[in-house]
């Protein structure tokens, strides 16, 4: 049955062939293996999905660490290169290791989504699809790049909204424009994600932590995550008649020296809980 293992190669590979050409690239080092020789290789194809979730801080609000109660109109992220792999052994984001992927699935980008669309209940935002071998995608990476275009242009990451405590209220926009690049491993969080079936539907998702910029009132005070963040007070101070506007140059310019360094060391990047490192 040599010729048969040979014509169901070359149907693999031409299958893998037109999926990178309908939006998103697909890498493997070999074909998928089979225990049935009469099994077509191109019918172990997934729907796989890139999501993006600024979770219930974004959607629903929050108080910061400092008592300010914020709430988003918009929370524009600009994400390229969404990058999953099957990688085995796992990926460990500790290490210094790269992921050791058999398969690769890509969106190219740049994606510009709002992670405050839809209500408060709303599902991670859905970046974008492609069709995948079945496995188990448990590395992403993805960068994040200046908006090309639309209301959050020339922004990393943009954020409108309002805050307010004690009966004064800020509305705010802030316009981050720091790039970067983050290499996640598994997902972490109540159920498991990236593991596709043949014929099945699959998601990774991209995590921002926005208490880690703001702080988070639920949290005691001398918790990591309040003494570490900016929170928003120092924000408010360079409010003019209940309005700010600022981007990244003009918050380094305008707040302390500790303040400065606090925004330049946020880390938002997230896969659930799992954590992520730059790279």
């Amino acid at each position: 049955m040599n010729w048969f293992r040979t014509i169901t190669r070359f149907y693999w590979v031409l299958a893998l062939v037109l999926i990178a050409g309908c939006g998103g690239n697909v890498q493997t080092e070999s074909p998928a293996s089979t225990t049935d020789e009469t099994t077509d290789m191109s019918e172990q194809i997934g729907t796989f999905a890139f999501r993006a979730n600024g979770e219930d801080f974004i959607r629903q609000g929050f108080v910061s660490g400092d008592g300010w109660r914020i709430d988003f109109d918009h929370a524009y992220v600009t994400l390229a290169n969404l990058t999953s792999y099957q990688s085995d052994p796992p990926f460990d984001s500790e290490s210094d290791d790269a992921p050791q992927a058999s398969v690769t699935v890509q969106l190219d980008g740049p994606y510009v989504v709002d992670l405050a669309e839809g209500d408060t209940d709303a599902d991670p935002i859905l970046v974008g699809t492609v069709d995948a071998p079945a496995g188990r995608y448990n590395a992403l990476a993805w960068d994040m790049v200046a908006a090309p275009d639309g209301p959050a242009q020339g922004a990393v990451i943009m954020l409108q909204g309002t805050a307010e405590k004690d009966g004064e209220t800020v509305d705010f926009t802030l316009r981050l424009t720091q790039e970067g690049a983050y290499l996640c491993g598994d997902f972490v969080g109540d159920e498991r994600k990236g593991i596709l079936t043949a014929g099945g539907n699959a998601d990774v998702e991209a995590t921002f932590h926005f208490d880690h910029l703001f702080g988070d009132a639920t949290m005691p005070p001398d918790d990591a995550i309040n003494t570490d963040a900016l929170g928003f007070a120092p924000l408010a101070e360079l409010a003019v008649d209940g309005q700010m506007d600022m981007d990244t140059a003009a918050l380094e310019n305008a707040l302390s020296d500790e303040d400065a360094a606090k925004l330049r060391a946020v880390h938002l990047a997230h896969v659930g809980e799992g954590h992520c490192r730059t790279r």
